[in-house]
């Protein structure tokens, strides 16, 4: 990633775009006691009340988040060398911001985050955050098995101003939920965004209900828990009762429940970003009741997420290689360790990938932002035309 410029004229500049006048004053209702300091030692008075300001800002819009609709995970993007592409993981972002989506996330098992070192892992983050520049509330994923070093992570991207962090449950070993509420009461106590659950367990149970509603009512900004199995519309509705509704429950694996579940509570799902815009369509319809419309989209890419879903790694290859069909990215690079696809595999999946643009064109869905741009001009000219 190439560095940033140098300003010759400092940080004293007027506040970014979209930071309110309003903002504009010493945040002494919004900080911590301990950020109303003297400057640093070398750091202008100026600088430094610039930086409190810009601190309260995000933290504002950090407490106001608020989920209805899809998440999509973004892949990290790698080049033939099988280093992070940084202007690809630019060009994801920027589609992502065009389309009806709540917020991002990265870096998740989706994005291959158990491939990427701890320096990749916070520059994405800072390179998310630094990109969408506003347009979409940023979740910063900070799994580790040890509670002090997703603690460091979660305390790097609420500096970095993500609007909330993701946490895996640690599934490594079998542990306790006692053991558990330990691990995420020391990662909630460090931390002031909202904080997101994830569990996926293939040998056992997710975290239970009680568990759930214990967390929240010790750490109230635990808000959301994303959960991955099949059949659980009855447990939705228990932890939405169970906790008066402020957990929210988000449903992964790629979106396969999202038609049972639309009705059971959630609110919203995680995904791939390769159909988020699709996804948000049937979210949508199924929200208003419109379940037929909804299912003739949802079984057009439901194929799609079933195949890829075999097994992690063949995810990614099926994830990126629809992104460059859709012509977002150039490049569909899994970083090794990676499985290898086998030809007739390989085939299926591009045969699945067809099938999905081919939705899109039905549907006059956008496959990539130039299109998305295209398609906004005209539908404006268009309008300009009619009032003429």
């Amino acid at each position: 990633m190439p560095a940033r410029e140098s300003n010759p004229l400092g940080d004293l500049q007027l506040p970014p775009a979209g930071l309110a006048p309003g903002d504009l004053q010493l945040p002494t209702a919004s900080l911590p006691p301990g950020d109303l300091q003297l400057p640093p030692v070398g750091l202008a008075p100026g600088v430094y009340i610039f930086q409190i300001i810009r601190k309260s800002s995000i933290m504002n819009k950090q407490k106001q988040m608020k989920v209805d609709g899809i998440i999509p995970i973004i892949p990290t993007p790698f080049d033939k060398s099988e280093q992070v592409d940084w202007s690809a993981l630019r060009a994801l972002l920027d589609f992502a911001c065009s389309i009806d989506v709540s917020a991002v996330c990265l870096p998740a098992y989706a994005s291959e985050f158990y491939k990427l070192s701890d320096a990749e892992r916070r520059l994405l983050i800072e390179t998310a955050v630094e990109q969408v520049d506003g347009r979409l509330p940023v979740i910063a994923q900070a799994n580790s098995v040890s509670a002090v070093h997703a603690l460091d992570m979660a305390r790097f991207a609420q500096n970095a101003g993500a609007s909330a962090v993701a946490v895996a449950v640690p599934r490594m070993f079998a542990v306790g939920e006692q053991d558990l509420l330990r691990y995420f009461g020391h990662i909630l106590s460090g931390i002031d965004v909202p904080l997101l659950l994830q569990d996926i367990n293939p040998t056992g149970p997710t975290v239970s209900v009680g568990f759930i509603a214990d967390l929240h009512k010790m750490y109230p900004h635990f808000r959301w828990v994303k959960l991955e199995e099949p059949m659980m519309a009855s447990r939705v509705a228990s932890i939405v009762e169970a906790t008066s509704g402020e957990v929210g429950v988000l449903e992964g694996w790629g979106g396969m429940y999202l038609l049972e579940l639309a009705s059971a509570g959630i609110c919203g799902v995680m995904p791939g970003l390769g159909q988020a815009d699709l996804l948000a369509r049937v979210y949508r319809l199924m929200k208003i009741g419109r379940k037929q419309e909804a299912y003739n989209i949802f079984q057009g890419v439901l194929p799609q997420i079933l195949f890829s879903l075999q097994n992690m790694e063949l995810y990614h290859h099926a994830e990126k290689r629809l992104l460059v069909a859709r012509g977002i990215i150039g490049e569909s690079v899994v970083r090794d360790l990676r499985l290898t696809v086998n030809p007739l595999d390989a085939e299926h999946i591009d045969f699945l990938n067809a099938n999905v643009l081919a939705l899109l064109d039905r549907l006059n869905m956008p496959r990539c932002l130039p299109q998305a741009r295209a398609v906004a001009v005209a539908e404006a000219e268009g309008l300009q035309l009619s009032k003429a």
